[in-house]
Parts: structure tokens; C-alpha cells; sequence
């Protein structure tokens, strides 16, 4: 098809045909993967808690019960219809009222992805502690007054006060931080990288660092990404499926904004504008991209701005050589709309010059919250083959609605958010479609980073019609440590590679970090029902199981002894 044609064709039927034909769902949004955890302090629940935090704790736990049918899980019980495979599917077909022949059993082992009925296989992998702590986790975290109530103690004067501020850091990092992190440093975050390993799964590594606002932190910042990639030499071969990097750690955040400011004013007016510094890079912008936070022509780049942004470009650079030594690719994160051309630049600019042959190097991240989400992914990888080039990318829906809106809505400018959670559903949907489409034709590579069940079924269901399977290399599943356990297990058992997102770093250097993802995913482990939920269906079956042995052992001993006591008669 040709080029033109296709961008027509893109443009004018992606997300109508998404319309048409995606069933109204009724699930609620799950945010995306990376950007990290909702994750809360519930580790200050005390005996002074109101009693409105224990009976909606009480609540939760009770909810958790396998005998509950809730609204999610009748959801995930029927059969759907999508874009993604227009085929009808039943994840939990009923039982036949006769037996199946082998061309329909044969047909519904490969549609069903998810098998959440047999626990035992889903969790086989995870020990019976693990699996308590999880599931305490998990419910702690789905009160949200506690969550609260943990984040006005970490923001409050009590952090000041040394004894304090060690006995709260000291209960975090035994509850919520042990849950949610993958440890204090790359040796810790490398036993849990094993402990995936050995259970099927990959890690994606992810030093929390914070934004820096000068050359000195960019420095320390960009050997802690070295020193990242370069432990995963001591770890099983594979066993890292990514570094992550966040370019706001090795670039000032003002010199990102200033950058992203002078690219939107050069797009929307090329004439008007030179871009000495800039290098050879893939698209960028779409036509429908929010240009509002530049709303009059910057001042050129001074020559103090031009050599910190050589520098930048030079720490990146170093990060992605010792990333080909050590043969790990590297994916780097999206931030808002403010400084995302910034972070874009400086993605693309490196895949022009690392990305070869099949496999990508370098991926950069889509945030399919945004409405100009799918045209640029288009954009990109259009540009990408004719130059030749495999492109990689991240899909999240994004993690910014609610300050991307307030600004959007401060100046009285259109939100560069989807007005609905459908219409990002249908995006997140489409794009994913689309690269698997791509991917499963030709170079590039896709990670679906999602903690929403549906998605992940359609993308599972395409991969699979496609034969994308872990073998290829092409697509990798990825969810946070600690979350979308059930998801995570179900992936792993339907045969695709799936990864988990693990932050690290010490607890009082990842607080602020994980803090203002608490507050932008807020919701998120309350809605985390499925998995408590299968997880205290396995723990009583587990409990059942050990008594009954205990029982058949007792029975054992008992005959045996009444059998001596025979013979010696």
C-alpha cells in the first residue's frame, strides 16, 4: 500500500473501526506501567486509625473472598467481541453439556488465554509466605484512607524528626516498599530479578531517580544507569529484559522544557526557525499534538544551554554503548506534554543511531492517553522504515491526566486528553493492533505495559493468530512488581514473555518518587480485586490441601500402628 494511502487509511479508520466495533465495556481504567506504583503508605495503619479506615479495610478483606462474585470478575467471565481478534471468546466457557469434539476443544485452547479457575497453576511458582504477604499487601493498600493518611505522614513535619523519620521508613521498607520495590540497590534488585527467573519471568530495571536540575546530578545520575546495565552481567543470560532510563535525570528539566518549546516552534513554523544543535531524529510532532505551552517564539538556545545539551546528548550516549556491550536495550519513559518533544528528541536521535537490523536498541514510549497518541506512532514508524531503521515501543495509557488537564484548562485550551476512558481504552487498543501488525511482518518490537485484563487478553489473542509468540522477541508483556500478579502468571502460562517493572533504591531516595505516583494512580490497588481475590482462593486451597495430608498422614500412622499392635498379639 502505498505510503500516502496508508497514512489515509490510518487517519481516517484507526479509531472509528475501534468504535464500530469494541463492545461497550464496563471495566474501570487501570493505569499504565511506567509510570510506577500507586503506591501507598499503608504501613502507618495503627491502633490509632478512625473507624472509617478499619471498617473499609474489614471491607476490602471481606470482598477478597473466592465466594464474592464481583462486577469485574463476572466481566471477565463473558465472551467478547474486539478489534484486536473479531472473533468471539469465552475466557470461562461452561461447562458442555456433552463432550467437546477436537476441533472445538482445539478451538477454545487458542482463544482462551487466561485460565483463572486452576490457582494452583497460576500460582505454583510463588511460596505460601510470599503469597500471605501479597495478599496483606494488596488489601492494606486498597484503603484508601490509609493511603491518605500515609502520604500526609511522609509530607508532614514528623519526617523531620530523626527518630520518627526512621521508625516510619523502617515499617515501610517491611510492608509496602518490601511489596512494591525490588530493593536498595542493584544487588538486591538482583536476587529479585532471579526470584522472577526462576518463575518464568524477565525484570526491567528502573533506578528511581529524581530530576535533576544541574550538570553535577546529571554526572551521578548517568553512572547510576551504567553501573544498572553493567550488573546485569553477573545475572542469568536474559533474565533483564530492559534498563530504563528517564532522560529527566540526565538532562536539567529547564534546558528539556526550553528544548521542547524551540522544537514545537520550529514544527509549527519551519521558516522562522534554526535549530543549530539539532541532530537527525524521527517525528516528533502530529498535527494534533498540543502546542499551547508554547504560545510565542523562544529565544534561540544560548551558548551555555548548547554545551549542557551536548552533554546530555554525551551521557546518553555513554548509557547506550555500555547498553550494546552488555546486550541489553534500553527503553526510556515519557513525562508530560511540557517536556515530552524534549524526551523525544533525544529517544529518537539515539534509535537513528543504534537501531539496526531486526531488534531495536533503543525504544521510546507512547502515551495512548493522549489524543495525538496514534497518529504519532504512526508518524514514527512510517519515517522509521523508509530510513531503514527498527523502532521500539513502550505502550502505556499515561500518567498525567489530572495535571495535564488543570493546565490545559487553566488557559482555556482544549485538554490534549481523550474526553473518555473509552476512547483511550479504543486507542491503547488500536495502537497495540497496529505495531503488532507491524512487528509481526517486520522489524521493530512492542512492549505492552498495561494493567488492564482486557487488553491484555486482545493483545495475547493477536500475538498468538500472528505467531508472536517468546520466541520472536518482538513483544514483551510488562506490569509493576508487586501488581497484575494474576495477569503477570496468566501471560507466562499461555506461553509470551512477560516482564515486571522493578524500581529500586534506597526507601528515603524512592519515597518521592513513589509518593507522586501514589497521587496520580490513586485508585489503582483499590481496584485490585482479582488478584486479591484469587490469591485467598489459592491460599484456602493450599490450607485445605495441608490439612487434608496432615489428615491422610494421621490416618496412615494410625493403621500402621493398629497393624503392630496385631502382630504382636
Amino acid at each position: 500500500m502505498d505510503s500516502s494511502i496508508k497514512h489515509l487509511h490510518f487517519r481516517s479508520n484507526f479509531f472509528p473501526s475501534i468504535v464500530n466495533h469494541l463492545t461497550t465495556t464496563t471495566f474501570r481504567r487501570k493505569p499504565p506501567l511506567l509510570s510506577v506504583i500507586n503506591h501507598p503508605l499503608m504501613a502507618m495503619t495503627t491502633n490509632g486509625l478512625s473507624s472509617k479506615i478499619i471498617r473499609s479495610f474489614l471491607r476490602r478483606v471481606n470482598s477478597s473472598s473466592p465466594s464474592t462474585t464481583t462486577t469485574a470478575t463476572q466481566r471477565f467471565r463473558l465472551a467478547q467481541r474486539t478489534t484486536i481478534n473479531t472473533t468471539t471468546t469465552t475466557i470461562f466457557p461452561p461447562p458442555p453439556s456433552s463432550p467437546p469434539s477436537p476441533a472445538a476443544a482445539a478451538e477454545v485452547s487458542r482463544d482462551t488465554i487466561f485460565d483463572f479457575e486452576d490457582t494452583k497453576g497460576l500460582f505454583s511458582s510463588v511460596t505460601t509466605g510470599k503469597l500471605l504477604r501479597s495478599a496483606a499487601n494488596l488489601n492494606l493498600a486498597a484503603v484508601e484512607p490509609a493511603v491518605d493518611l500515609g502520604v500526609w505522614v511522609m509530607r508532614s513535619r514528623l519526617m523531620h524528626v530523626g527518630i520518627l523519620r526512621e521508625i516510619v521508613l523502617g515499617v515501610i521498607k517491611h510492608t509496602s516498599y518490601e511489596h512494591f520495590v525490588a530493593g536498595s540497590d542493584t544487588g538486591e534488585a538482583g536476587r529479585t530479578v532471579k526470584r522472577l527467573w526462576e518463575s518464568g519471568l524477565r525484570g526491567m530495571l528502573d533506578y528511581g531517580l529524581e530530576h535533576a536540575v544541574d550538570n553535577e546530578s546529571c554526572d551521578k545520575n548517568a553512572r547510576e544507569f551504567i553501573e544498572t546495565v553493567e550488573s546485569t552481567q553477573v545475572l542469568p543470560l536474559s533474565s533483564v529484559s530492559f534498563v530504563v532510563v528517564k532522560i529527566t535525570a540526565i538532562c536539567p528539566v529547564s534546558l528539556l522544557k526550553r528544548v521542547s518549546d524551540l522544537l514545537r516552534w520550529e514544527y509549527k513554523n519551519p521558516s522562522s526557525m534554526n535549530l543549530p544543535w539539532k541532530l537527525k531524529t524521527l517525528p516528533i510532532f502530529s498535527e494534533s499534538s498540543p502546542f499551547y505551552h508554547t504560545l510565542q517564539k523562544p529565544d534561540p538556545l544560548t551558548q551555555q544551554e548548547e554545551h549542557d545539551l551536548e552533554l546530555a546528548h554525551q551521557r546518553l550516549i555513554n548509557i547506550c554503548n555500555k547498553s550494546i556491550e552488555c546486550n541489553v536495550p534500553v527503553v526510556i519513559d515519557a513525562e508530560d506534554t511540557s517536556i515530552q518533544p524534549g524526551i523525544d528528541y533525544f529517544t529518537y536521535s539515539a534509535a537513528v543511531m543504534y537501531n539496526r537490523g531486526e531488534k531495536p536498541q533503543i525504544f521510546g514510549t507512547i502515551q495512548a492517553y493522549l489524543k495525538d497518541a496514534g497518529e504519532r506512532l504512526f508518524e514514527t514508524k512510517r519515517a522509521a522504515d523508509k530510513m531503514g531503521l527498527p523502532v521500539g515501543f513502550k505502550l502505556v495509557r499515561g500518567a498525567y491526566m489530572w495535571s495535564e488537564s488543570q493546565l490545559a484548562n487553566s488557559i482555556g485550551v482544549e485538554s490534549p486528553i481523550h474526553d473518555s476512558i473509552d476512547e483511550t481504552h479504543d486507542c491503547y487498543n488500536g495502537c497495540a493492533s497496529f505495531m503488532l501488525d507491524e512487528v509481526a511482518n517486520g522489524p521493530g518490537g512492542l512492549i505492552l505495559a498495561t494493567h488492564n485484563l482486557e487488553s491484555a487478553k486482545l493483545a495475547a489473542q493477536k500475538a498468538r493468530e500472528l505467531g508472536i509468540g517468546k520466541d520472536s522477541e518482538k513483544l514483551e508483556f510488562a506490569s509493576l512488581y508487586g501488581m497484575s500478579e494474576a495477569m503477570t502468571f496468566g501471560l507466562r502460562n499461555a506461553g509470551f514473555g512477560v516482564s515486571k517493572y522493578l524500581p529500586f533504591g534506597p526507601v528515603d531516595q524512592i519515597m518521592p518518587y513513589l509518593l507522586r505516583r501514589a497521587e496520580e494512580n490513586k485508585g489503582l490497588l483499590s481496584s485490585s480485586n482479582l488478584d486479591r481475590q484469587l490469591m485467598m482462593k489459592e491460599l484456602k486451597r493450599r490450607m485445605k490441601a495441608y490439612v487434608g495430608q496432615g489428615l491422610m498422614d494421621t490416618e496412615s500412622r494410625l493403621k500402621s500402628e493398629a497393624g503392630s499392635i496385631v502382630k504382636l498379639n
